[in-house]
């Protein structure tokens, strides 16, 4: 099997993979996981007071996911390269030969 076909087999993987839950459950609200938890300690423990506070607060709500899209897009970045690097081919050349 080619490079290419290979990539697009995974590329359509990850469509599949990323369009079956929404065509599963279309009315479904994903929820993130920072509100569940919020929601469970409320309901163990309504008294409760956050004991620290953001340091930098996002203004709104577009914001927000734009800063953890750039996060994911770096991560992703740093894996990628790390990867890359390990799984390197020798380019046949050896140290010390001209």
């Amino acid at each position: 099997m080619k490079v290419w076909q290979k990539n697009l087999i995974l590329i359509l993987l990850v469509v599949l993979i990323a369009a079956v839950p929404l065509w599963l459950l279309p009315n479904a609200e994903f929820g993130g996981a920072d509100g569940q938890a919020e929601e469970a300690i409320m309901e163990l423990n309504p008294d409760y007071e956050p004991w620290f506070q953001p340091i930098l607060e996002p203004a709104s709500g577009e914001v927000e996911s734009l800063l953890f899209a750039l996060q994911a897009a770096i991560g992703a970045g740093v894996v990628g390269f790390i990867l890359g690097r390990i799984t390197k081919k020798p380019d046949g050349k050896e140290k010390g030969t001209n």
